[in-house]
């Protein structure tokens, strides 16, 4: 029994991503994800600022900004 629940906490932690926020500038052109709300990326960005998963952010084709590489 005690192997079971080793096995079960130790496949529950595989399974469960952690989700990582990212924010991205709402506009249609924007291409770039941010790891940060302040990100000097951002300064440009006339739309709303908004935070999103980092999977959504790739899903939709976006990229890490060049100025947090």
């Amino acid at each position: 029994m005690k192997t079971l629940s080793l096995l079960l906490i130790f496949f529950t932690n595989i399974t469960c991503k952690e989700s990582t926020t990212v924010y991205i500038c709402n506009s249609p052109g924007a291409k770039k994800y941010h790891n940060t709300s302040d990100c000097r990326g951002l300064s440009n960005c006339t739309y709303k600022i908004v935070k999103v998963d980092i999977e959504k952010a790739k899903k939709d084709g976006k990229t890490l900004c060049g100025w947090e590489k």
